[in-house]
């Protein structure tokens, strides 16, 4: 049996893991609720592998204290991997992530987001629970006819894409690489931030999508212009949002991930007060609207998550084919033949 400590965990991620466990007694895990980081990596001395999340720290030092425990594989339980030096991993350590799981969940959520903050939905609930019913304030625009940018068109923002159809929007798009018959017309980023009243974000997070939310993009921006992030926070600069909004350049933001989130997302920081200056001016503006990380969180999500994270664990120590492993070379484009027993290294 192989052993693997699990780290970061949150009850709903114990409870859908252990669901896929039941038939199998090949894996088990070690759940701590530390985050992964250079001084909890001892942890997982003993064991033979380690699961890990999207807001884990594994940098250099993290990747050489699992080496140095003996630790062969990091199952990442997300899709995301812009928290990972793969210089540091490669040759040591295989890491392996989920690249999809319900693409569906984040569509669904970042739709629902821009419904609720265009139509002041939260803020209608939060009056009628006071027994105020007035309407001043709430007034919101149809969705129909209008005009959305949509920035990374993979399977997340396809779906997205076809939502938006269905609401009768006219959709343009931005990605590298174009999809076919997708009903959306592929635009420059500059065309596509210009000539939409909504943009939405789902695009990952690399060396050329840091910021592309930033000073000059959104001076291109209509004025009211609606910003929607469910993909990574340092798509944005959070700082010239911040301005943005203050000045009413831009009409409002909602938010589901946020670039200096690590130490704040998934944790209740109730009685905790708020060093992040830019965070805390955000969440008091009426304009915009955060969610904690939360467009993946569905059933059908956390279903898929378990069971791909478990089967990528299966196959690695079964000396399978790795589809699902990426590397140093992979992250520069692509580079990496997996020709060592079809995996990266």
């Amino acid at each position: 049996m192989k052993t693997l400590a699990f780290y970061d965990t949150k009850p709903y991620d114990k409870q859908s893991f252990e669901q896929q466990l039941k038939d199998t007694d090949e894996i088990r895990f070690k759940y701590f609720e530390n985050k992964l980081n250079p001084d909890t990596a001892i942890m997982a001395k003993g064991c033979d592998g380690v699961v890990a999340f999207v807001n884990d720290t594994i940098d250099a030092r993290t990747i050489e204290n699992l080496y140095n425990n003996g630790i062969q594989l990091i199952a990442m339980r997300c899709s995301g991997y812009n928290n990972i030096d793969f210089k540091a991993a490669y040759g040591k350590i295989h890491v392996l992530r989920v690249p999809a799981y319900s693409p569906y969940a984040v569509a669904e959520h970042a739709i629902g987001m821009l419904l609720t903050l265009n139509r002041k939905i939260h803020r209608g609930y939060n009056r009628t629970k006071d027994f105020n019913f007035s309407l001043s304030g709430l007034t919101g625009f149809d969705l129909h006819g209008k005009t959305i940018g949509v920035i990374g068109t993979g399977k997340i923002g396809q779906k997205f894409v076809d939502i938006c159809n269905g609401f009768g929007m006219k959709v343009l798009a931005y990605d590298p690489y174009p999809v076919e018959n997708l009903k959306a017309e592929y635009v420059s980023v500059d065309e596509l931030c210009s000539q939409s009243d909504i943009i939405s974000l789902h695009c990952p997070l690399t060396k050329d999508t840091k910021y592309i939310i930033n000073d000059h993009s959104i001076k291109l921006m209509k004025e009211n212009a609606i910003i929607i992030n469910t993909s990574r926070g340092a798509l944005i600069d959070s700082e010239a949002l911040l301005e943005a909004l203050k000045s009413k350049r831009v009409g409002g933001a909602a938010l589901d991930v946020y670039e200096e989130e690590s130490e704040l997302f998934f944790e209740d920081n109730s009685d905790t007060i708020i060093q992040d200056d830019v965070l805390a001016r955000l969440l008091s503006l009426p304009n915009v609207l955060v969610t904690s990380h939360q467009a993946f969180l569905t059933n059908e999500a956390l279903e898929g998550i378990a069971k791909v994270t478990i089967q990528n664990i299966k196959d690695f120590f079964d000396e399978k084919r790795l589809d699902n492993e990426i590397c140093y070379h992979c992250t520069k484009g692509g580079g990496c033949k997996k020709e060592h027993k079809l995996r990266c290294f």
